[in-house]
């Protein structure tokens, strides 16, 4: 379902992340990112990127979609897909803080990213290979 970036299984989500996306804040960079996640109930939240004048309290759209999908109840394992969308000819992936983030609820994860004419399949664990995880702790 999703491992072809063209299936129809990425529409609602992408939808989530590019009306995220409108409504970034990003006054001072002008990249306005949108990212949408899918969790296991079939629930879609997205985010996007709130600029700061004091750049280190910026909030990125993949960690503000995660922050209102674990307010709403999800538990790490709980992810099912991502999208991230930008309207810069590169496709842009998440930072490697969001990266590190999402692994939390799920290591084995598409990750889709888009633009307004390219999408690119690509999977976390591919992405921050060798992460960090509660399993180091033990």
């Amino acid at each position: 379902m999703f491992d072809d970036p063209q299936s129809p299984a990425w529409e609602p989500l992408l939808a989530a992340a590019w009306a995220a996306r409108d409504h970034a804040h990003a006054p001072y960079s002008m990249f306005q990112v949108g990212a949408a996640l899918l969790t296991s109930e079939g629930v879609v939240f997205g985010g996007c990127n709130v600029e700061n004048a004091a750049y280190p309290v910026c909030l990125c759209a993949e960690r503000g979609a995660l922050s209102a999908a674990v307010a709403a109840g999800l538990k790490p394992g709980g992810l099912r897909a991502a999208v991230v969308v930008t309207d810069v000819a590169e496709l842009t992936p998440p930072c490697g803080a969001c990266r590190q983030a999402l692994v939390e609820f799920a290591g084995k994860l598409p990750v889709l990213l888009a633009n307004r004419s390219a999408r690119q399949l690509h999977r976390l664990e591919n992405l921050l290979p060798h992460s960090f995880t509660v399993g180091h702790f033990r």
